[in-house]
């Protein structure tokens, strides 16, 4: 309006009028603006997750923390075993050590792992004496000369093997060989089978080296009349031959497989 001061006089009304037309049409668009922001705004807040206050912190005092710092937490204690395995010590009294007056363990094989492991050495090295011993009889009886009669297998008697082991093993046919692997397979699943459902397992408490397979060692039951001392006695004498068996196979392998090399040994 003050531009209008400016102007003739006879143009004053009409510069005055002009200005007040303008001043209530920006007031009436200011107006609108003013409403329509008014409902966006409402509009916008129905889609807005309230906001939670947020909780108050109050700082601890320096007794609480002190408190809080002298609390320990308690480490879980291990869980005791529910069984009781046989100990070293108990696994390595027997058999005794007259023939060389110590235990024989160069390799230190003893002191490896917990009463569990030497339990399952104790069971191994009995179960690999009992099949020491009986192929040493084997090879000797077919170094004798003792022969089975009939047919080992379809067009192969008994009488036609050769007297040498590992030439008599070689005439063996391969099913028959496949036979007598199974049939050790069986024997040693049903061992572990049965210690586990008809007695205490070796690695357990129970006796390394007891047979559970019924009816194979000890058909007639003759064991069942024996003292235990009488049966210590005697697994100690198994776990002393199985060791010599051992010896022994080993020696007639190495003499039927590298001439020579074990001395005074005749072919076998």
């Amino acid at each position: 309006s003050s531009i209008c001061c400016f102007l003739p006089a006879r143009l004053k009304p009409a510069c005055l009028t002009y200005f007040r037309f303008c001043k209530d049409k920006l007031k009436i668009l200011f107006t609108m603006k003013l409403a329509v922001l008014s409902l966006l705004l409402a509009g916008a807040s129905a889609f807005t997750v309230p906001m939670k206050s947020a909780p108050a912190f109050t700082k601890l005092s320096m007794s609480e923390e002190a408190t809080e710092e002298a609390v320990e937490v308690a480490e879980p204690e291990p869980e005791v075993p529910s069984y009781t395995c046989m100990s070293k010590e108990a696994i390595l009294a027997s058999p005794d050590t007259t023939e060389i007056g110590q235990i024989w363990d160069p390799l230190g094989l003893s002191k490896i792992g917990s009463d569990e492991t030497l339990a399952w050495f104790r069971h191994s090295e009995i179960k690999h004496g009992r099949v020491a011993m009986a192929a040493f009889v084997g090879w000797w009886a077919v170094g004798a000369g003792l022969r089975l009669p009939g047919d080992l297998a379809y067009g192969t008697e008994f009488s036609s093997l050769p007297s040498k082991g590992l030439e008599a093993w070689d005439a063996v046919p391969g099913w028959g060989k496949a036979q007598m692997l199974m049939f050790a397979g069986l024997i040693e699943f049903h061992d572990e089978l049965f210690y586990s459902r008809r007695g205490t397992h070796y690695m357990r408490g129970g006796i390394p080296g007891k047979n559970m397979v019924p009816g194979l060692f000890d058909p007639a039951g003759a064991s069942k009349s024996r003292s235990e001392a009488d049966l210590a006695r005697g697994r100690d004498s198994e776990i002393k031959n199985g060791r010599l068996a051992m010896i022994g196979v080993a020696g007639l392998y190495a003499a039927a497989s590298i001439e020579g090399s074990v001395p005074f040994q005749p072919p076998c």
